[in-house]
Formats: structure tokens, sequence, C-alpha cells
């Protein structure tokens, strides 16, 4: 089973790879960028998608780090000890004769059918 998953991902690896290559021949047409003050840059069009994409998977990821920190302290910080046996006070039994809880009360069926006792076995 092992063995099926590793082909699959190296088949899903070389997909990617070829898809991205296509995608790279498809856009060698030459783009101008201008920018401020007259500047200018030619280059090639898969340049530019790339580098787009890369500076957005940078500022994603600087998004998400102040959370990712904070998410790693909290596993890091030890979990405050759980109480033991000898470390809770015994309690005294109750001298009252009243339960500490009402006595459970039967339910009743509100289906017209329905005996007590017979489960439809």
């Amino acid at each position: 089973m092992s063995k099926i998953l590793h082909w699959l991902l190296n088949l899903f690896k070389v997909g990617v790879f070829f898809t991205l290559f296509a995608f790279a021949l498809n856009n060698l047409e030459d783009v101008k960028l201008n920018f401020f003050f007259g500047h200018q840059w030619t280059g090639p069009m898969i340049l530019v998608v790339l580098a787009v994409f890369t500076l957005g998977v940078m500022v994603g990821v600087l998004g998400m780090l102040p959370r990712w920190w904070a998410h790693r302290r909290a596993l890091a910080t030890p979990l405050p000890a759980t109480h033991t046996a000898e470390s809770i006070p015994a309690k005294e039994p109750s001298t009252s004769l009243a339960p500490a809880m009402p006595a459970p009360q039967r339910l009743h069926s509100a289906h017209p059918n329905h005996q007590a006792g017979n489960h439809g076995l």
C-alpha cells in the first residue's frame, strides 16, 4: 500500500512539473513593466508571473507567522498539574437523611399503543 502511495505522489509531482513547464513555454512573450518616474523593465512574462506568485506566498507566510508562533508557544508551555488522589481532601459523610440527588422519575411513553414491558419483541 505504501509503495502505491509513493508512486502516486511521484506521479503527481511529475504532473505538476510538466504543467508548470508547459505554462512557462506558453508565456515567453516579453512584457513591459512601468514603474514610477518613467522607469521601465522588459522581460519574459513567466518571470513576472513567478515573481508575483513568490511574492504572494511570502506575504501569506509572513501573515501567518504570528499565529504559528502563538500556537507553538501554547504547545511548548507545560499543562498545569492535575490533582492527584492524595491532594484532594476526602469529603466528610453527610449526616443528612435526605438523598444527595432526587430519585429518577419513570418516563412514560406518549405513544398510545405502548405497553410497559413490551418492546416489540
